[in-house]
């Protein structure tokens, strides 16, 4: 845990979750050379949370990366700078969240789903595994696929496809 992080009460932290190291922001300069963003922000925790191992959730550049409470973060997930996750959210192992991302309350994120940064998941969102999600996604839906789109249009366009393969034996 680096310094100016503030953990809640009841967090528990798997061996090998790092909190709090500098993220990956980046910009180029006047010659056009990539130099590092300072991470002056923090990670800030709430109560009742659990992070899984080998987890690594990045401080903020000026913002603060927040988890809020009752937040479940299986191993092996990737939470950018400035993200900020709501309460009683569920995230499944090998997840990468891109910076600046928001999240809201009640979100269930399957394994290896990966965001986009700069993008709003509104407030109960069910995320499947492995789907990538480059834009918002609204309240109370439920999505799929690569890219993620609702879950029902998702699942009519692969039973398509499948129809389509057994057609062309």
């Amino acid at each position: 845990i680096q310094r100016d992080c503030k953990l809640g009460k009841r967090c528990i932290i798997s061996p090998g979750a790092v909190i709090g190291s500098e993220g990956f922001g980046n910009a180029r300069d006047e010659q056009k050379n990539w130099k590092s963003i300072a991470h002056l922000g923090r990670v800030i925790i709430g109560d009742d949370v659990s992070i899984g191992a080998n987890t690594t959730i990045d401080r903020g550049t000026g913002p603060d990366t927040i988890i809020g409470a009752g937040t479940m973060i299986d191993n092996l997930v990737q939470i950018g700078h400035n993200v900020r996750i709501g309460k009683y959210c569920v995230i499944v192992s090998q997840v990468g969240i891109s910076g600046s991302t928001e999240i809201g309350n009640g979100v269930v994120i399957g394994g290896q789903a990966g965001f986009a940064g700069h993008i709003k998941i509104g407030d109960g969102v069910k995320i499947a595994a492995k789907s990538g999600v480059f834009r918002n996604v609204d309240a109370g839906t439920t999505v799929s696929g690569f890219p993620a789109k609702p879950q029902r249009q998702w699942l009519r366009e692969q039973a398509f496809i499948e129809r389509l393969v057994k057609r062309g034996k």
